[in-house]
């Protein structure tokens, strides 16, 4: 059996963290290492998805959910324009293997991402 994730171990009050919006099977919260003016995790309440791509195919319901939480979140912390990633594979920065979706905003260009 593996060890709970850092997201089950928040949403579970083992770590301390403000979660900023809830729905029934979805959470948000504050990025502890911000890469933009606004950085937030939209994190599904389950475990059972290690990225987006096993999401997508498992449960596109709970995907479109994330997906209007992110949204939700844009419009009232960032007038709606944001950035939505979704990093899947130690190779494109994912360190946490239980999905979750990095909403992005404020003052971002096109060349942001990109080193």
């Amino acid at each position: 059996m593996s060890e709970p994730s850092i997201f089950t171990r928040i949403l579970e009050g083992e770590i301390p963290s403000e979660i900023i919006a809830e729905t029934e099977n979805a959470f948000a919260i504050r990025d502890i290492a911000p890469q933009a003016p606004v950085h937030l995790l939209v994190i599904p309440k389950s475990a059972e998805y290690r990225n987006v791509v096993e999401l997508a195919a498992g449960d596109p319901a709970l995907l479109a959910e994330i997906i209007g939480l992110a949204n939700s979140l844009a419009s009232e912390h960032a007038g709606g324009d944001f950035r939505l990633v979704f990093n899947t594979g130690p190779a494109a920065g994912q360190t946490v293997f239980h999905v979750h979706a990095h909403v992005l905003a404020g003052d971002l260009d096109e060349g942001s991402l990109g080193g």
